[in-house]
């Protein structure tokens, strides 16, 4: 099988991104990202989907965090829609249910052409500290979780619904929804040897 990668760009008056994505990888992470919580959520969505992904991240941080992580989502959807192509011989749809210590989430995608995000992570929106290589002070705004996907099913073209069934730790409960959002396209994605290289739609189209 032909191995499904894609490579974007993506360069804005306020963040730079540059993004190479293979489907059918081994779960490599290899991006300069400047945020630190932001890349253990990338490196364990590409740890547990076996994504590869390759590539830089810059962005206004001196502004907010929102315009960087909104834009990596965006990015991400693109490399995913353009792997993707027509979605001939794919499962399709697929969902996880993630245990992570106390908290319990779930994630269920579809690729069917048709965005829609329902995230309900049940996060506090309050950011995350810790304390940087540098010795500084660093954080994650919480806030912009849901921006993040948002940006990545506008641009996946599919349905997402993340959802935290229990927890205590906003750690716990993203982390935990990056994993199960990781194992259901890895199912939804994966080759359907029965359906034969054919488009998983009645339509005969993914639209």
């Amino acid at each position: 099988m032909q191995q499904r990668i894609a490579s974007i760009e993506r360069i804005t008056g306020e963040t730079k991104i540059s993004l190479t994505l293979n489907l059918d990888g081994s779960g490599k992470y290899d991006v300069k990202n400047p945020i630190g919580f932001f890349e253990h959520m990338l490196k364990s969505f590409c740890k547990h989907g076996l994504f590869d992904l390759t590539g830089s991240l810059e962005g206004d941080l001196n502004v907010d965090q929102h315009h960087l992580i909104e834009d990596t989502g965006i990015v991400l959807g693109m490399c995913f829609a353009k792997a993707l192509g027509d979605c001939a011989g794919i499962f399709r749809s697929g969902s996880f249910l993630y245990p992570m210590d106390e908290a319990l989430l779930r994630a269920a995608v579809d690729f069917g052409g048709r965005p829609f995000l329902v995230c309900n992570a049940e996060l506090s929106n309050i950011p995350l500290v810790s304390i940087g290589a540098d010795g500084k002070y660093a954080s994650f705004q919480t806030d912009c979780f849901d921006d993040f996907w948002n940006g990545f099913v506008q641009n996946a073209r599919c349905n997402l619904h993340l959802d935290t069934l229990r927890g205590r730790s906003d750690h716990h409960k993203m982390e935990g929804l990056f994993k199960a959002a990781a194992r259901a396209m890895r199912s939804a994605i994966e080759i359907d040897p029965r359906r034969q290289g054919t488009i998983p739609s009645t339509k005969g189209i993914i639209v």
